[in-house]
């Protein structure tokens, strides 16, 4: 088993020295996502944050590995036979992958789908897109702003449970509990925020930082 490290600003300091140079080669791949990547493979990369949403990384990752062939053109019925027994929810996230695809195609987004990223100039307004429309099923805050750090654009705290129980022990929040609102999600990102001047890492590596002493690893 792992030994657990406590979560202090010595030891947030000193990982970051020791795993920076993994970290920003990671960043440098988000980056590359979205300067290099086409709007399938960014659509991809919203399927994997439907799957990660209340379940691992290594479980995304695996369920896009299984479904990969079948994301532009698979029904219900074979999306869902390949994720039983690689997903925890073969069938719900099934459900969003299709309702999503169809609503993405129907309205001609899917096509253009950076294009209408870019559209939304304000970082904030973005993520409320993705949030907000209900035709795209399976982001919360949470899960919109990972996507939006994987293909690449910087500035979104990422408030899975790793995170929230980092903050907890640095006293920052008292309770781990993910934030039920936008405005408590926005009240925490920006604790996280005005922490990662304090400590003067930047905001989008710190992220990794914390994730990191929690899980041992840095992944996506």
């Amino acid at each position: 088993m792992r030994e657990k490290v406590p979560v202090t600003i010595e030891n947030i300091k000193s990982n970051h020295r020791r795993r920076r140079k993994e970290i920003l080669a990671k960043l440098r791949e988000f980056k590359d996502v979205w300067r290099n990547g086409s709007d399938e493979r960014l659509w991809e990369e919203m399927v994997y944050c439907f799957f990660t949403g209340g379940c691992s990384a290594r479980m995304g990752l695996r369920s896009i590995e299984a479904v990969r062939h079948i994301l532009e053109e698979g029904d219900f019925s074979e999306l869902s036979s390949a994720l039983s027994g690689v997903h925890r929810f073969p069938f719900a996230r099934s459900r969003y992958i299709v309702a999503s695809r169809d609503f993405l195609s129907e309205s001609g987004i899917k096509k253009g789908l950076k294009q209408h990223l870019t559209s939304l100039k304000d970082p904030i307004d973005r993520r409320d897109w993705l949030v907000k429309e209900k035709r795209i099923k399976g982001l919360g805050y949470k899960e919109a702003s990972h996507y939006l750090r994987n293909i690449g654009l910087s500035g979104y705290g990422i408030l899975d449970k790793h995170i929230l129980h980092c903050l907890v022990e640095l006293e920052i929040i008292d309770d781990p509990k993910p934030p039920s609102t936008r405005t408590r999600y926005l009240e925490t990102e920006e604790k996280l925020r005005d922490f990662a001047k304090r400590v003067e890492i930047n905001f989008d590596e710190l992220d990794l930082v914390l994730w990191s002493m929690k899980t041992g690893e840095i992944l996506k």
